[in-house]
């Protein structure tokens, strides 16, 4: 396994009952990069990410992560090995402030079922929440609750919940979805900060959007993998101009 490399998807398939979402999809995702992946709507994007992040095995095919096998593994045994990933629908405790969402996280990834935790390592998960909801530009909100932030808000303080783990791989399933432009904007300067310290993949369908902050863009189309390059490479591709020809304004 190449070290540079950190998860490899070879020949991955899915199918739900009849219909077939991928086929022999295989790519693989280099260390310290920020890959996305990117196509129409319907093209598999979210499939894909699914497999990646552990939420269901491929029908077919293998995935490696950091050179084990880890087709089929249960999802909490990928945040234990050091992939994280934030969904597309926001999922946070509505009720609870920012900083007891993100301390939850904390604590989840670092006490397992021990009722009798000394006070002080809660003292360490504060800390620690209150560090990871600063790096998300939301420290001034932290004792907001969660259903009174902005859209964008409750997605940046679900990332911090994923970075709770210390993650290696971060993934995120379309983090931009229904913001604003303004939020838009600071959520893609949040994902290019992130970039500087863990591999990131970004899922997404706005090409556009992404192909000035993307070191690789790989582009699915009808479940099948359509071309794969440096933003360059996309797009100057004729068949990816012709697949996203007015998909975009």
């Amino acid at each position: 396994m190449n070290d540079e490399i950190i998860l490899r998807a070879s020949n991955i398939g899915m199918k739900f009952g009849g219909f077939r979402a991928l086929s022999d999809v295989s790519l693989d995702i280099a260390r310290g990069q920020l890959t996305a992946i990117i196509g129409p709507n319907g093209a598999g994007k979210s499939t894909l990410f699914n497999i990646l992040s552990g939420a269901f095995p491929p029908s077919e095919g293998r995935l490696t992560y950091e050179g084990r096998n880890i087709t089929g593994h249960r999802q909490h045994r990928f945040a234990r090995m050091g992939i994280a990933k934030s969904f597309q629908i926001t999922n946070v405790f509505p009720y609870l402030s920012a900083l007891e969402n993100v301390r939850i996280a904390v604590q989840a990834m670092r006490v397992r079922y021990n009722i009798w935790t000394p006070r002080r390592r809660y003292a360490e998960f504060t800390e620690k929440a209150v560090e990871l909801l600063d790096l998300v530009g939301l420290i001034d909100h932290r004792e907001r609750h969660a259903e009174n932030l902005a859209h964008g808000e409750q997605r940046a303080l679900e990332i911090a919940m994923a970075l709770a783990s210390d993650p290696r791989l971060l993934l995120l399933d379309e983090p931009t979805a229904g913001m604003s432009p303004e939020e838009t904007v600071t959520m893609m300067d949040l994902i290019v900060k992130l970039a500087r310290d863990r591999t990131v993949v970004l899922v997404e369908h706005k090409m556009k959007l992404i192909m000035g902050i993307s070191d690789r863009v790989i582009v699915l189309h009808h479940g099948e993998l359509l071309a794969d390059g440096t933003p360059a490479d996309i797009r100057a591709d004729e068949e990816v101009r012709r697949v996203y020809l007015g998909q975009e304004g």
